[in-house]
């Protein structure tokens, strides 16, 4: 084979691969709704929305658990609402969810506690980066939620984390708003070893339900 032709098979390749990637990463709507269905995914929620009028006061480990609103930002009602709105979409979807992960975080456990779709594990391994330096430091929390999305999930069902936006930021460049919500699949030739799916914000959830769900 020609030089030129080694240089044209492997454009191609690398544009095919690159195609693949971008059509997979385009999920939507129903093919969006099928994929979930399916499982085989990492779904990844930053809390709802909170009460900004307040702040973290963090001085020692453990502080992060309270459910004080003087002592650690909480949900808003709204953020409650939200929350309770995005499990009923889920439900009525009927997306086969496996495991449900949080930050020890009131805020991300309430979020995904709300949702009723599972029991919630809360877990160290899952940090908000603020706190980082009482689990290892920044570097290893993001290794570990890296590892956590890396993971393979077997089809038939879904792995849920509640957490942080830095977090995710850090760990794959995704930046979710308040409720919003990446969705990412294993890939051992991906960068991190997993792949960005989709984002959604918080509303797309009732939107899918309303179009693709099933009343119980």
């Amino acid at each position: 084979m020609a030089a030129w032709q080694k240089t044209l098979l492997l454009a191609c390749s690398m544009w095919l691969a690159l195609a693949a990637q971008a059509s997979a990463a385009g999920l939507d709507g129903e093919a969006l709704v099928k994929a979930l269905k399916a499982g085989g995914y990492t779904i990844y929620f930053r809390h709802t929305q909170t009460d900004w009028s307040k702040e973290d006061h963090i001085s020692k480990a453990g502080d992060w658990k309270s459910c004080d609103p003087n002592k650690i930002r909480q949900l808003s009602d709204k953020g409650r609402n939200t929350a309770k709105a995005i499990g009923r979409a889920i439900r009525t979807l009927k997306l086969p969810i496996r495991r449900v992960l949080s930050s020890e975080y009131c805020r991300a456990i309430e979020t995904v506690r709300l949702m009723q779709i599972g029991t919630v594990e809360p877990t160290t391994d899952i940090m908000n980066l603020r706190a980082a330096d009482y689990v290892g430091g920044r570097d290893a929390a993001v290794r570990r939620l890296r590892q956590l999305i890396a993971a393979p999930v077997a089809p038939g069902g879904n792995v849920v984390i509640g957490a942080h936006g830095n977090l995710i930021k850090d760990a794959s460049g995704v930046y979710p708003g308040e409720g919003g919500a990446a969705i990412f699949q294993s890939d051992v030739k991906a960068e991190h070893g997993f792949r960005h799916i989709a984002s959604l914000e918080p509303g797309d959830w009732a939107k899918m339900a309303e179009r693709f769900g099933t009343a119980d």
